[in-house]
């Protein structure tokens, strides 16, 4: 099983000492999580995509992750997530595809609406086309990717006529990709369509509606031929603080948590660790909160950790990072896979495991393909 974590890049103050780093230092600051990510042990580093304050997660994510795979070596590098509609497919394909060769191949993607309405005008969309958006633009990826050269039109771009992306993705291998998605239930229909992954950014909601939407998925997939309803490829978000005991843990972070951009001024620490996935306490608690996740959706594949927002100081979120590495992560891969039945799989693809399988699914335009037809 993959774990990782993943940034929004906030850039917020300490509420403890009113410091608020620079968007320089908070830029720098993701570098070094995401390097310490690998150094420990974890598999996946994220990145979100943002085009307003207070975020400086960036707005071309493959320049942040182009920059972590010269400094890293075994790192999967991912978004979390990337607009599939206010950014051009033609765009989208040509910059992951580079990215891929950049990274010997350890990128794969999360494609997603994105919850900050302003920013469809901005790229000059209509919000209340989001779904429309996202089912044609990634259908159009999808042909980018796999076509060498590519007829088409659409409603919401210009036609193209002989049109062939550069570079093509490495070793002709497409990345895999995640349909990221908090409530759309189209969102997780699109993933079961193609077979692709489903990551659900759990941080805000409760358990019964993360197993909804995760239920729904895997009943479509299935549907779809793709295989057994429990082989589908899922994915979830969650927040952790750890400390030595639960109420240093409470008592640290309880300062960031009431002050934070994207929770604060809400409900109680308390409330919120009751209702959403969030865990603040010890290792054990951390562990063993996680492994609940398996029994709310399913064995499921990838787990990613939000650790470094809210103006937590840059050594906290490194420590963290240990933490997770050295002794969360050995556990819970102990526990996930001691539960996990033969016959559902550990890791989503990768590159090489694609390489391998040229005559899967994932290779062909739309699921009704024959492998002929996808050649």
């Amino acid at each position: 099983m993959q774990f990782g974590i993943f940034t929004i890049g906030d850039v917020t103050t300490d509420p403890t000492n009113g410091q608020t780093p620079t968007e320089h230092e908070r830029i720098k600051a993701t570098l070094a999580i995401a390097r310490k990510a690998e150094e420990v042990g974890l598999d996946v580093f994220a990145t979100g995509e943002h085009h307003n304050p207070p975020f400086v997660a960036p707005a071309n994510p493959p320049v942040l992750l182009a920059h972590i795979a010269a400094q890293t070596e075994k790192l999967i590098l991912s978004t979390a997530t990337t607009l599939i509609t206010t950014n051009d497919p033609v765009r989208l394909a040509e910059d992951y595809a580079y990215l891929q060769h950049l990274a010997d191949g350890r990128v794969d993607l999360m494609m997603g609406r994105g919850n900050t309405g302003p920013v469809y005008p901005w790229f000059g969309q209509d919000i209340r086309q989001g779904i429309p958006l996202a089912i044609e633009n990634y259908h159009l990826l999808r042909r980018l990717w796999r076509e060498p050269v590519v007829n088409w039109q659409g409603q919401f771009r210009t036609p193209l006529q002989g049109f062939t992306a550069t570079p093509a993705p490495l070793d002709d291998v497409p990345p895999f990709v995640w349909h990221g998605s908090i409530r759309s239930v189209q969102i997780a229909e699109q993933a079961a369509y193609y077979g692709d992954g489903f990551f659900h950014n759990n941080i805000f909601w409760n358990k019964e509606h993360t197993a909804k939407m995760v239920d729904i998925y895997r009943r479509r997939y299935e549907q779809y031929g793709h295989g057994q309803a429990d082989q589908a490829i899922v994915g979830l978000g969650g927040q952790v603080f750890i400390g030595e005991t639960e109420q240093a843990a409470k008592d640290f972070f309880r300062p960031y948590f009431d002050n934070a951009p994207v929770y604060g001024h809400g409900p109680s620490l308390e409330e919120f660790t009751d209702m959403t996935p969030l865990t603040v306490g010890t290792v054990e608690q951390v562990i063993d909160r996680t492994m609940e996740f398996a029994d709310w959706v399913g064995d499921y594949q990838r787990q990613l950790f939000l650790v470094d927002h809210a103006g937590l100081p840059l050594e906290v979120v490194l420590d963290q990072i240990e933490i997770l590495g050295t002794q969360v992560v050995p556990e819970l891969r102990r526990r996930m896979e001691a539960r996990r039945p033969e016959h559902v799989p550990s890791n989503p693809p990768t590159h090489a495991s694609l390489k391998e399988n040229r005559n899967s699914p994932h290779f062909r335009v739309s699921p009704g393909e024959s492998a002929e037809e996808a050649k």
